[in-house]
């Protein structure tokens, strides 16, 4: 059937997740793929070749405030210090945070997730997650690349810092950066190179957030999600990018595009989002400009989520909040024993609170039937909690 042109999309949304009938049903559900969860991805166990490596949580920038957490050597610990000085600059250090990101019931793992504590001068940190499509290596490109390119820009502007701007060129910066990939000479081992030699179709979305003493910057492209928990209220960061959202949909009419309507409204009836990095084959229609929004810091914010579509699909901003100041404030739990559902769950992170909160959303966009690869990141942004762990460690 061919697709439909929408001039006025939105006239039907995707229909809500059933619910299975009973506990025996949403187990089988679950059953029908195993999983082995990573700290990166999550792989059926018996394809060993899949794996990827371990997220890098504490690069260089933060080997000299970091730790080893006594109950794990291979995990490390942020220093729980509230602040410290870079030159006459107070500036606070980096707070706790999970990470989850599994592959779901998708064939393969396209989602990265890239974490860099004090990843600046200013001691900046920088918090990204990126939902690949077509292939995995425009999200792998991000993930090892734009924290470097916005370093950058941040070192240029200096003190006129300006934080719209400074992202914007950091993400034309990556945009070129895989366009000129993409017109190379270069290989990788990804399926896209196996198929077709220099594949335009292929992009990313991109979802950051640079956490200074006094703001939270999120920058975003696509359709990942930032929400901020504040006094118990969900708050989105960002604005979804989807081909019906009527600003959305006129700037693709205006460069000359059609959104169509083909299994949901995709640009050319391609691409069911209207902004990403890559994808050069829908220029200019599709574009990597992201929107900017700077949010000022304040005592009552309690967490900060950025995650995949695969969460937000099937999980509400209040639920997702919900779920992580449930686990911000309830006290350790013990660990659930072998062989039980979820007991291979593992999360990386500088807090036991915020990679249960991270695990734990996504199980449940598991037992919600999403169908994409979930990657979700928790950030633990109560201000007292830090303090009193301060001063808690000045009293040892």
């Amino acid at each position: 059937m061919a697709g439909i042109c929408c001039g006025v999309v939105g006239e039907g949304e995707t229909p809500a997740p059933i619910e299975p009938s009973s506990r025996p049903s949403r187990r089988r559900s679950l059953d029908l793929l195993p999983l082995k969860y990573m700290a990166d991805m999550a792989v059926p166990s018996s394809d060993t070749s899949r794996k990827r490596h371990r997220l890098d949580l504490c690069p260089k920038d933060c080997e000299e405030s970091s730790a080893v957490d006594e109950e794990d050597p291979k995990r490390s610990k942020v220093s729980s210090s509230s602040s410290s000085t870079v030159g006459d600059l107070e500036v606070e250090e980096c707070p706790k945070f999970g990470v989850t990101s599994v592959c779901g019931r998708r064939r393969d793992m396209e989602d990265s997730v890239s974490v860099h504590p004090s990843f600046s001068q200013e001691k900046f940190n920088y918090f990204g997650v990126f939902d690949g499509h077509g292939c995995s290596h425009v999200a792998t490109m991000c993930k090892e690349r734009l924290h470097e390119i916005v370093k950058e820009e941040i070192h240029v502007a200096r003190e006129n810092l300006e934080w719209k701007s400074t992202m914007e060129h950091a993400f034309a910066r990556m945009d070129d950066e895989v366009q000129s990939w993409s017109q190379s000479n270069q290989t990788s081992p990804c399926r896209c190179e196996l198929q077709t030699p220099h594949c335009d179709a292929v992009g990313s979305t991109a979802v950051v957030a640079v956490v200074t003493q006094d703001k939270l910057v999120v920058s975003n492209c696509g359709d990942s999600r930032a929400v901020l928990c504040r006094k118990g209220v969900a708050i989105p960061l960002s604005s979804d990018h989807k081909p019906d959202r009527p600003d959305e949909l006129l700037r693709v009419q205006a460069a000359g595009g059609r959104v169509i309507y083909w299994d949901g409204p995709r640009v050319l009836g391609v691409l069911a989002m209207s902004r990403a990095i890559g994808d050069n084959y829908l220029k200019p229609y599709v574009i990597s400009e992201p929107e900017v929004t700077v949010t000022e810091r304040s005592d009552e914010d309690e967490c900060l989520i950025l995650a995949s579509d695969g969460l937000w699909d099937v999980v509400s901003n209040d639920t997702a909040c919900g779920v992580v100041r449930m686990c911000l404030k309830a006290q350790k739990l013990p660990s659930p024993p072998p062989g039980s559902p979820g007991s291979d769950v593992a999360a990386d992170g500088s807090d036991r609170a915020c990679s249960d909160a991270s695990i734990l959303l996504t199980k449940l966009a598991l037992a919600r039937h999403s169908s994409d690869n979930v990657s979700v990141v928790v950030v633990d942004l109560r201000r007292d909690q830090q303090q009193q762990q301060s001063s808690n460690s000045n009293d040892c």
